[in-house]
């Protein structure tokens, strides 16, 4: 397994253990993680700190350039509004765990030239679909529903 989603994922095992929600995420430049976060909605009370969002808040300020030479790792497919900071960063390749349990904004991504990489990977796909089925009002208001 790519050492960088192993950190995604870790990233959302972390959550996991915190009492909040699954989802993990690791910003990449140059070989290295400059960001990591995971979902903490629950554990902050927020509305805004999905993985993704949590790993852009961990990696700090940096220069434009720096997200234009970036890949975002993330174990679940990114909702809308992560996609729009993907997008508003010019983040230009993502690797996404797996979007069997929730198919996010892909096709915008792409539409605006973002590499996406689909691993489908099973334990991914296993923490998501076990979550879901234990806390399905937690998962709903995590996704706006």
């Amino acid at each position: 397994m790519d050492e960088f989603l192993k950190a995604a994922i870790d990233e959302a095992k972390a959550g996991l253990s915190e009492g909040g929600i699954p989802i993990g995420s690791v910003i990449v430049h140059n070989g290295k993680i400059i960001g990591r976060g995971h979902n903490k909605r629950i554990q902050k009370g927020s509305v805004v700190l999905h993985g993704e969002m949590d790993a852009f808040e961990n990696a700090g300020r940096q220069p434009a350039r720096v997200y234009r030479e970036c890949t975002l790792y993330t174990t679940l497919s990114p909702c809308s509004m992560c996609t729009g900071a993907i997008l508003l960063y010019g983040i230009p390749k993502v690797i996404i765990g797996e979007n069997k349990t929730f198919m996010g904004a892909e096709d915008f991504l792409v539409e605006n030239g973002v590499e996406i990489t689909v691993v489908n990977d099973r334990e991914c796909i296993e923490m998501m679909e076990n979550f879901i089925n234990e806390h399905p009002v937690l998962w709903n208001e995590d996704i706006g529903e």
